[in-house]
């Protein structure tokens, strides 16, 4: 049976000192991708997840063409910047109708938008800065140098990285240190386990998990009632026609082992990446007060040998029914090309 403890708790990212929360609060679909949202109630939530002990914000450049940024500022004006961990993605290319133009990560690009970054967010350095995908165009050795650049200036703290592969996270590190790796895992996307994890392990390099609710198909919510995704998540296979049914029937063998434990499915789905190791932490895209629930109660929440073998059990490695990006999306994914 599963035991709890009572605090979110902390976990280390990387070999240079950098603690964060055991989980962190994805701010992106406050400002774009899940359609509307609301502004006093992303704030509200922003300030509930800081007094809950969850300090580590995920935020892109390109979230709303600069919105994230301004908003996070906003909910962070009369907090003190010492207790809050702030990672930033930059790179990708928006146009004014907010259709995707493509990476740009050579180094006085880098050290432009970080510029930019620094004024919407109201503050000297930002914690873990890192680019969003690999910039084809520029060898990674280029981008993590300028990086490692403001980080002497003391505009950065930490460096970050973004799907990338293996062999990318070597040639970074022998660069710079890298204290984490961004990257999708969930129970329905476990990719990184075969070469990237291991890697990011040999080389004292963390992981920050987005998706662990692959994009809310695995909170428990979604239903083939709820009818075709309105969002980004329309073009996302896995929501799509037999794909969904298929994806739902793992969510429903979920659902079975959250019942016996008196906890959400959501709860159950992020306290499953959470016991993959102290190196890992969800990042969970909360955009309501209420959906924080699920997550502080999965950082409580020990599951027992027998929870785990049950959870393998009703969602096995390699089950999820389509890819976890539209295949134009998996073209810039250099996580996606093997070691």
């Amino acid at each position: 049976m599963a035991n709890t403890d009572t605090s979110v708790g902390q976990r280390r990212l990387g070999t240079g000192g950098l603690e964060v929360s055991a989980l962190g609060l994805g701010c992106m679909g406050m400002s774009d991708f899940y359609g509307p949202a609301d502004r006093t109630e992303s704030i509200a939530t922003i300030h509930e997840a800081l007094d809950s002990g969850i300090t580590l914000l995920d935020t892109g450049d390109f979230y709303g063409m600069g919105h994230n940024e301004m908003l996070i500022a906003e909910a962070l004006k009369d907090r003190p910047r010492d207790k809050v961990v702030l990672s930033v993605k930059f790179g990708a290319q928006r146009d004014p109708a907010g259709n995707w133009l493509g990476y740009d990560s050579r180094p006085n690009a880098v050290k432009t938008a970080l510029a930019y970054t620094l004024k919407r967010l109201g503050t000297d350095y930002v914690d873990v800065y890192r680019p969003s995908r690999l910039d084809p165009a520029v060898p990674i050795e280029e981008t993590i140098g300028a990086i490692a650049d403001m980080v002497k200036a003391g505009y950065v703290r930490h460096i970050g990285l973004s799907e990338v592969g293996a062999a990318t996270i070597r040639r970074a590190a022998a660069v710079h240190p890298i204290c984490d790796l961004q990257i999708e895992y969930s129970l329905l996307s476990r990719g990184i386990e075969a070469d990237i994890l291991p890697a990011c392990r040999e080389l004292g390099i963390g992981i920050t998990a987005y998706g662990v609710l692959s994009r809310g198909l695995i909170s428990g919510r979604w239903s083939k009632d709820r009818g075709a995704a309105k969002d980004f998540r329309a073009a996302n296979p896995r929501f799509q026609g037999e794909n969904l049914e298929h994806n739902l029937a793992l969510v429903d063998a979920l659902r079975g082992i959250a019942d016996r434990l008196d906890v959400s499915v959501a709860t159950v789905a992020i306290a499953w990446v959470l016991s993959r190791g102290p190196d890992i932490v969800p990042l969970v895209g909360a955009r309501r007060r209420e959906q924080l629930a699920d997550a502080r109660r999965a950082a409580t929440l020990s599951l027992a040998a027998d929870d785990l073998a049950a959870i393998e059990a009703a969602v096995p490695k390699g089950a999820a029914a389509g890819e976890r990006y539209p295949s134009a999306q998996l073209l810039h994914l250099d996580s996606e090309r093997g070691a």
